[in-house]
């Protein structure tokens, strides 16, 4: 066997599971009065997978579980929520501020 014959199969099969993770990501979305576009569906597919798979498909505490893990969610999945006006640029930046100055304290207390 070359190299290429066994690269080719773990390839195919990386790329059908990424296809399949934002087929999945994206029904997930699917039920909600406001539907997100399939940018955000695709940015936030792993947040979604590593936050919130909890909730059901479709469920309206998929965004509310968003939110609350808004401070881990990718910058990929940030910079998209922004760009369909899901959350703005400025509560993004509050919040990152208010996490910095709370790690920040938390610092200073522990010296």
């Amino acid at each position: 066997m070359t190299p290429s014959t066994l690269i080719a199969p773990v390839f195919k099969y990386t790329t059908a599971r990424a296809v399949f993770a934002a087929i999945a990501a994206s029904s997930a979305f699917a039920g909600q009065a406001n539907a997100v576009s399939l940018g955000v569906k695709l940015a936030c597919a792993s947040d979604y997978y590593s936050y919130c798979s909890q909730h059901g498909v479709g469920s309206p505490a998929v965004r509310s579980c968003m939110r609350a893990n808004g401070a881990k969610l990718s910058n990929r999945c940030v910079n998209a929520l922004i760009g369909a006006g899901e959350v703005s640029r400025g509560e993004v930046e509050r919040r990152r501020a208010a996490a910095a100055r709370s790690a920040a304290s938390r610092t200073a207390s522990a010296h």
